[in-house]
């Protein structure tokens, strides 16, 4: 007689992120709606030693509605890859070559290694963000969605880590390429992370319609991957970034290119105004949430400040597995059966 007892499963980091925020992750919702976030927990949870994972969580899981039936929508063209093709590529004027001892000492994605843990978790996350502008499967195509915000509340939330190792994950597509942008002006670290060296970049690009925009872009040694710097620090920051300048030179970025994907390190929302701001300019954001340590309502406030980008994800970061939960990179190094 087969034993038809079922093994409960441990939780997934998915289902654990929904459980630290209250949140229902079975629940079907289109976006995040700020007003049904729950109330702040009374106390904090105790800080713990956390190893650098991430996942997304997804919108639905934010604002819980009655559930509908879906049906799959005719698939569509992107009428951004026809638009991108009509004219010729940037050339960047800039060659860097990543440092990537830098990037095993932080616990960073390292390209032309290994899969490692880090590097299965941002296969999942990056997953994800090409669905929703692919259009794939029942989802509708995203406008704009290939571009994309990282994002957290305040500093030290692990943004810029999660931006890094996700644009190094990208970068490997066959049908894609990534173009990275350090938008964080006051406090940029992209190129610090990335062991790249500094020079112009997207505000000299916004605040000099003359300059040549190949000398503000970097082409790494991997060749699916392009960085645009923070550039020089600027007064009026703020109000460049929300002009009609900065959507028509992301769109010069984009032609030549119609598979590239744009990965846009956001400055901290609730530390600088800008981020607010570039959540007009794109079709996703992904907010990351440090874990044990991202307040609920420091959560709320800054998805309330992002209300100009359609679609917002939250990404868990810092998580430490339980012994029976999940762990990538453990099949890969096994001996072969």
């Amino acid at each position: 007689m087969n034993d038809q007892r079922k093994v409960k499963r441990p939780p997934s980091l998915l289902e654990r992120a929904a459980d630290m925020f209250g949140l229902d992750p079975a629940a079907n919702a289109p976006t995040i709606d700020v007003s049904s976030l729950p109330p702040e927990a009374p106390k904090k949870a105790k800080k713990v030693q956390a190893e650098p994972v991430a996942e997304v969580l997804p919108p639905e899981a934010i604002a819980p509605a009655s559930p509908t039936v879906e049906t799959a929508p005719t698939p569509q063209p992107s009428p951004r890859k026809e638009i991108a093709k009509a004219a010729p590529a940037i050339v960047p004027t800039r060659q860097g070559t990543i440092d990537r001892e830098r990037l095993a000492s932080r616990g960073m994605i390292v390209p032309g290694t290994p899969v490692t843990g880090i590097s299965e978790e941002y296969r999942i996350v990056k997953r994800e963000l090409i669905r929703n502008f692919g259009g794939t499967g029942n989802r509708p195509i995203l406008p704009r969605g290939h571009r994309v915000l990282i994002a957290s509340a305040n500093p030290g939330e692990g943004k810029t880590f999660s931006a890094v190792n996700l644009a190094l994950s990208l970068a490997v597509e066959a049908d894609h390429d990534v173009l990275l942008i350090d938008a964080d002006i006051a406090k940029p670290s992209v190129l610090e992370a990335l062991g790249l060296e500094d020079g112009p970049g997207l505000m000299d690009a916004l605040a000099d319609a003359h300059l040549p925009l190949g000398d503000c872009l970097i082409q790494t040694d991997i060749p699916g991957l392009k960085v645009m710097p923070a550039g020089t620090g600027h007064m009026h920051d703020t109000e460049l970034l929300a002009s009609a300048r900065t959507d028509a030179l992301l769109a010069q970025l984009e032609q030549g290119a119609p598979g590239r994907i744009l990965i846009i390190d956001s400055p901290p929302v609730l530390a600088a105004s800008p981020a607010a701001v570039l959540a007009g300019h794109v079709g996703q954001t992904i907010m990351v949430v440090r874990a044990d340590e991202t307040l609920e309502s420091a959560l709320r406030d800054a998805i309330g400040l992002m209300g100009a980008c359609p679609h917002i994800q939250l990404l868990l970061n810092g998580v430490k597995f339980s012994p029976g939960g999940r762990r990538f990179g453990t099949y890969y190094g096994q001996g072969g059966a």
